[in-house]
């Protein structure tokens, strides 16, 4: 049996760690550190810095994770992604069987929440498949969307009314829209979007030093955020970032 931990670290800020989150972090011997390449590690230094102030003293081993690549030009897009998880699936069952050892916890921190638009989750039921037991503890974190709709000083829901959370490519199907959170857009869909009444609530990078906000009519402002948005990705080499669009009564 391997203890493992999925540990919620928040949206970029350390000091967005919980306490349950600083006490699983105190707990765990083994942390698996995901490599995404040299465009993002930053992300590895955010996490290093995480430990750094919450585990000063040491103690614990860092095991680097090469991350596998998703085929982003592939046609068939949800066969990708499962072709992707079962290569995570592969080196995640090799590293929790080989890394952690008899009394050791291992761990891994997670950018946002582990249950919103995180795939370790999923990963892990293929781990169990092959065979690997494991006795899981997942630690909720603060999500990007809420650090979204904190910044901006707005509700995520009305009164009464629903909120969808979707990928960016099911807003151009999503029908009417009124209250929707938008994540994982990389292709800019609202840009398509010409409704005057909705309103967007845009922001990159949240949570860190580089935290960038636009609010407005979203046929007002969204060349702005097209320009900004194109400016950060090329100066940092990667982007991340979330937006509500909400229609105006």
């Amino acid at each position: 049996m391997k203890d493992l931990l999925l540990i919620g670290i928040g949206a970029g800020d350390p000091r967005q760690v919980t306490y349950e989150a600083v006490d699983a972090l105190r707990c765990a011997s083994v942390f698996f550190v995901l490599d995404k390449g040299d465009d993002k590690d930053e992300l590895v230094r955010l996490r290093m810095a995480i430990l750094q102030r919450y585990r000063p003293e040491g103690g614990y081993r860092l095991v680097p994770v090469v991350d596998p690549l998703r085929d982003v030009q592939a046609d068939d897009y949800l066969g990708a992604v499962q072709h992707w998880h079962r290569q995570r699936a592969a080196l995640y069952a090799r590293l929790i069987e080989e890394e952690i050892g008899d009394g050791e916890t291992g761990a891994f921190l997670l950018w946002g929440e582990p249950t919103l638009y995180d795939s370790t989750l999923r990963i892990l039921d293929l781990v169990r498949e092959q065979g690997v037991t494991l006795r899981l503890q997942v630690i909720p974190g603060i999500s990007s969307v809420q650090a979204l709709a904190a910044r901006h000083q707005v509700p995520l829901n009305r009164i009464g009314e629903p909120l969808t959370v979707l990928p960016g490519r099911r807003l151009a199907g999503q029908g009417a829209i009124d209250n929707v959170v938008v994540m994982l857009d990389g292709q800019c869909v609202f840009a398509g979007l010409d409704d005057p009444a909705l309103t967007i609530y845009w922001g990159a990078y949240l949570g860190t030093e580089d935290e960038v906000l636009i609010a407005g009519p979203l046929q007002a402002v969204k060349a702005r955020i097209l320009e900004v948005r194109e400016r950060e990705r090329a100066r940092k080499g990667w982007i991340m970032d979330t937006y509500l669009l909400r229609r105006e009564l």
